[in-house]
């Protein structure tokens, strides 16, 4: 039966949100707080992929792991601990809990801003015109100054692996578990596949991932790969690289044989569940931007500009849907963007550095250029390196796996990248893009008085290390810096300062 169509006339809004996600929701958030009369349509659950059943599930069961792995390993500091048990049931149970929780705020925090909510698929059906069919079948149409599309992505599904939410499953089944396989594959070694690689292998799953490329994780400073390679491996987990699955069938006792070419040669793989986790693709489609004329890339993403305006001037795109990285926190920004724009302020994408946070055990985080990349630019490099092993913070809560690494332009100390691995490294990396946003220099944070004993000082120990200067492990000699011509105070020559640094009332350089 066709949906009931609603013959009224149609309601007016400053603007329309499509999408209660990351990005839609902050974006129809901050636009009530400029006074803007908007109106948000989520087709499915508020929070959209990260508050359901990426970011937040998926932390939630990580910290469980971790707890699961340190209550069974205490005997090594003195803490003896026994019938130590998982129950997958109560632990879906909590993580749903805290799921609920948070869409549930979501919608509350719209309606305390004063933001118009509902539920229904919305289709653009001009440059400021959109339809939204409701769940009781009801068609509205609703009419905008502007319209925000914040659409995000969903999971890609190979051919030759078509969920059965069983045992070829997404991410989606994969936080949602309620019975830990005994052999777990993996099909790619990103971002996903790894996080939840790493839960399923601490809850005891005899893991095995198979990655297409020649790295795992990629695109992140190989360096820190290896840390983090080696930490699964000497766990018991399979990774293979440059690796292709083919196809699978099930055995007649349910198994599942997967057939993979592995540098080359074909091989098989005997698990009982797959996870599907080679990327995600964006929600651009049949959502109606081909017939109003707003572009869309050969990659389905959609053109923006700066402001995240599109092609059609009064529609504008964020987050996943409008481009890489995939990421929640680049969303958020994106849809505050959008709305101060919408309301007539100020705004654009300016940010330095979209910082990356992965939740692997160790965890890795990333800022700026990678060393590689800096490189590659041709720039002549200082570069810090602080390994966790001389940490005591990290001696004393048993995770010494891992290093801090800052790179600076030689000539002017600028800090350009920040790479860490190790325990807390997603939190650590926070000072990392505020130094870059600052346009901080080596001396800003090696000058910083950071408290001891703590993670964050190895910080301010890597920014030493580059400088030379580092009293807590060996300095590198070869660094090529002459500190006896700066002055006390640390400061650039004033020629080579960036962007609008203070300078010191005395000579900074002494000639």
């Amino acid at each position: 039966m066709a949906p009931e169509k609603v013959h009224t006339m149609a309601k007016s809004y400053d603007a329309i949100v499509i999408g209660g996600g990351p990005g839609g929701y902050p974006a129809a958030i901050r636009l009530a707080q400029l006074k803007q009369k908007v109106l948000c349509v989520e087709k499915e659950a508020w929070g959209g992929v990260c508050l359901n059943w990426g970011c937040i599930p998926s932390k939630a069961l990580i910290s469980a792991s971790h707890l699961y792995e340190h209550t069974k390993t205490g005997a090594s500091i003195g803490i003896k601990a026994s019938g130590v048990e998982l129950d997958p049931n109560r632990l879906q149970d909590w993580k749903d809990g805290i799921v609920k929780k948070l869409t549930g705020g979501v919608r509350g925090l719209l309606r305390a801003n004063g933001a118009e909510a509902m539920i229904g698929q919305a289709t653009l059906t001009g440059p400021n015109s959109v339809e939204v069919v409701t769940a009781d079948g009801k068609r509205e149409t609703f009419e905008a100054r502007n319209i925000v599309l914040a659409t995000g992505s969903s999971t890609i599904e190979i051919p030759s692996f078509k969920f059965d939410g069983k045992q070829i499953i997404g991410a989606k089944e994969a936080v949602s578990l309620r019975e830990i396989p005994r052999r777990l594959l993996i099909i790619g070694g990103g971002i996903i596949g790894m996080e939840l690689g790493g839960v399923y292998q601490k809850f005891g799953s005899e893991l095995t991932v198979l990655e297409a490329a020649p790295q795992i994780l990629g695109g992140i400073d190989p360096d820190v790969v290896a840390v983090v390679e080696k930490r699964y491996v000497q766990h018991g987990a399979k990774i293979y690289k440059n690796a292709k699955a083919l196809g699978y069938e099930r055995a007649s006792d349910g198994a599942l044989h997967v057939r993979a070419e592995v540098n080359g040669k074909t091989e098989t793989f005997v698990c009982d569940v797959v996870l599907v986790a080679v990327g995600m693709r964006p929600n651009s489609r049949g959502i109606g931007c081909e017939q109003v004329g707003v572009q869309i890339n050969e990659r389905g993403f959609i053109v923006t500009d700066k402001v995240g305006r599109t092609s059609v001037p009064s529609i504008f795109a964020v987050g996943d849907v409008s481009g890489g990285p995939l990421l929640a926190h680049k969303a958020m920004k994106e849809g505050e963007v959008a709305a101060e724009v919408i309301a007539g302020h100020k705004a654009e994408k300016d940010w330095v550095s979209m910082p990356g946070a992965v939740f692997t055990d160790p965890e890795v985080a990333t800022a700026g250029m990678s060393e590689t990349e800096a490189r590659s630019k041709g720039i002549d490099l200082l570069i810090g390196k602080m390994p966790l092993a001389a940490s005591g913070r990290a001696m004393a809560v048993r995770d010494t796996d891992g290093f801090i690494k800052v790179i600076a332009d030689k000539k002017t100390h600028l800090i350009l990248g920040w790479s860490v691995v190790g325990p807390s490294a997603t939190d650590l990396i926070s000072e990392a893009q505020l130094s870059l946003e600052m346009a901080a220099v080596l001396e800003d944070v090696a000058l910083t008085v950071h408290p001891h004993p703590t993670l964050g000082e190895a910080m301010m120990i890597a920014a030493q290390h580059a400088l030379g200067q580092a009293i807590d492990i060996l300095n590198r000699l070869s660094q090529g810096t002459d500190h006896s011509r700066w002055h006390p105070c640390y400061r650039l020559p004033h020629g080579d300062l960036p962007r609008s640094r203070p300078v010191c009332s005395r000579l900074c350089y002494r000639p």
